[in-house]
């Protein structure tokens, strides 16, 4: 196995251009705004064009994306066969998606060319349809695969490049058996790319036996972060994030914000609720033209902008000395990309704040971005109502000690003082009342955080066991419950706490909002809310419970009580909620 060390001093980086690259695909990457090749891109692009077997040793984060989707969209001809040419294994169905999303994005100038992504949790119809019609790059976790090659709708007889994503994660997760069944039932003459943080002995010797000469490529990665910058991390369920950027937002003492988000779509509708909940914020991205770009950084700059929500392309070469405080409102999915996010702040000498938002689904990525840049995010909490309300009586403090050295004071001394000696009224009261009116409809202070109280705990899952006493339930406060069915039960070997831990987790629900559990062979029957919020709905969709989708639906019983007492009858649908 020849060795290359990416890292070493070598000549200047070649381009896009130098690397034998299509010029549909050279375009395509201009449009997405790529200006030159990372050191993984520059080295393994050209050996993958030519045909050479690979191995990639490089950290998340480095561009290695691209650097096996590229050759891979230049390799598969559209006209050749209807069965997949290059396939792409990940380890979880999160990457799995990014990487799908990264072809499909470089793929936008080659008309033909079908990515797939096959992965659990996603309905078998989808993926057999586009099998059927035919794709020519399929991504996918190795369970799904196997499931696919078991039945025998994936042909795997015309692959000619399979790529292993983040190999040493899907060994260390348990997939070593399935990643060598697909490896020895993929075509002899198939080229290899194998790609891996480490090098432990497992992935040497799965190297060495479906390898041909591979040429190893080792890369040490930008991982590093300004020292004058302080990292953080908050574990926020999908519904709560806007509720707990409004808090920060409220208590966090910043000068300027950039507020990163994954997607387009995303800038416009999280800058419109900051804006209606009275930020100064704006969004930008990659379908804005370029003169109001300019001009929104320029109100950014000048500081009639406080607020800037942002993807990860429409921010690049974004230099604003002012931005003491970056935000991930989505985390993202490599290391490259933190790193160039935090760039943002922390400039000029200045000290910089960075906030990860971290869904529980989205530990890996925490894992992932601490290890690679050797940075402890450091934990922190959702503020208080108390928390807010004590940063808001300050400001008032401030804003009353501003006012109190004004040139025009005395004339307002002079309309307080006729209005006590004409109403008789105390002058505490008029300066409540003047209070009362500058503050206006909008509540000075938050009502204090609801918190669940020992009390009111359902005692259905007190010890960790359903009642089963099957005598009447005492009413209880909160709001009204409603039966709904999960399809996980005994079956799955799960108690009250896993339910109400995975649903409280994804759904953003407190212990009190649960009711009476009862879990049966093949299904459990749980009481929530009635009214669940559509962000509830959307975060518990993909929700798992011992890795099988829960699949939430109202149980179909008629009084609440009746869905525990009668085995709900079977229906050929489920109704859908979106």
């Amino acid at each position: 196995m020849s060795s290359t060390d990416s890292a070493a001093p070598e000549e200047p980086t070649p381009g896009f251009a130098d690397l034998g690259l299509d010029d549909r695909l050279l375009r395509t990457l201009r449009q997405l705004g790529y200006e030159s090749p990372t050191p993984i891109q520059a080295a393994t692009i050209p050996l993958l064009l030519t045909g050479r077997d690979v191995v990639g040793l490089a950290q998340t984060g480095t561009g290695k994306t691209a650097a096996f989707a590229l050759p891979a969209l230049q390799l598969v001809d559209p006209k050749r066969s209807r069965a997949p040419q290059a396939l792409v294994l990940a380890p979880t169905r999160e990457l799995a998606v990014q990487v799908c999303e990264a072809f499909q994005s470089y793929a936008g100038g080659l008309p033909g060319v079908h990515v797939l992504p096959v992965y659990g949790g996603q309905g078998y119809g989808v993926q057999l349809s586009a099998l059927a019609r035919g794709v020519q790059i399929v991504v996918g976790t190795p369970g799904r695969i196997m499931d696919h090659l078991d039945k025998g709708t994936l042909d795997l007889s015309e692959l000619r490049l399979l790529v292993l994503d983040e190999a040493d994660e899907m060994l260390s997760m348990g997939f070593a058996d399935d990643v060598e069944t697909i490896l020895s039932a993929a075509p002899a003459e198939k080229q290899v790319a194998l790609f891996s943080a480490t090098m432990p002995p497992a992935i040497r010797r799965l190297s060495g036996t479906y390898l041909r000469d591979p040429e190893e490529i080792m890369l040490r990665g930008r991982t590093a972060t300004a020292t004058n910058v302080r990292h953080r991390h908050l574990m926020v369920s999908y519904p709560q994030k806007v509720d707990a950027l409004t808090r920060i937002l409220e208590t966090e003492n910043f000068e300027g914000m950039i507020v990163f988000v994954r997607t387009k779509n995303e800038t416009e509708t999280l800058a419109e609720k900051l804006q209606a909940r009275g930020f100064s914020a704006s969004a930008i991205n990659g379908d804005m033209a370029q003169p109001q770009r300019e001009r929104t950084i320029g109100q950014l700059k000048s500081g009639k902008l406080d607020i800037l929500v942002a993807t990860d392309v429409a921010a690049r070469g974004l230099d604003v000395d002012r931005i003491s405080h970056v935000v991930n409102f989505d985390i993202p999915t490599d290391t490259e990309s933190y790193v160039h996010r935090i760039g943002r702040t922390g400039r000029a000498g200045r000290s910089g704040e960075a906030i990860s938002f971290v869904t529980p689904r989205e530990r890996h990525l925490l894992a992932s971005i601490q290890r690679a840049t050797r940075q402890t995010l450091e934990p922190m909490q959702i503020p208080s109502a108390d928390d807010v309300n004590a940063t808001r009586l300050s400001r008032f403090d401030d804003a009353i000690t501003a006012s109190l050295g004004s040139e025009r004071l005395e004339l307002f001394r002079q309309v307080v003082a006729h209005y006590v000696n004409e109403y008789d009224v105390p002058e505490l009261d008029v300066a409540a009342a003047l209070a009362l009116q500058a503050q206006g409809e909008e509540p000075l202070l938050l009502e204090p955080d609801r918190e669940a109280r020992p009390e009111r705990r359902p005692r259905d899952f007190t010890d960790g066991h359903p009642s089963s006493d099957g005598g009447p339930r005492p009413r209880r406060e909160g709001p009204q419950l409603a039966t709904y069915r999960i399809a996980v039960g005994k079956r799955q070997r799960i108690t009250p706490r896993h339910i109400v831990g995975a649903l409280a987790n994804e759904g953003g629900l407190r212990r009190s909002d649960f009711g009476h559990i009862d879990i049966r062979a093949d299904y459990s029957l749980v009481e929530l809310p009635a009214s669940l919020p559509r962000d509830t709905w959307e975060a518990l969709r993909d929700t798992r419970i011992s890795g099988k989708l829960i699949e939430l639906s109202p149980a179909s019983s008629g009084p609440r009580d009746k869905g525990f007492r009668d085995r709900p009858k079977k229906t050929k649908g489920r109704r859908r909620f979106d």
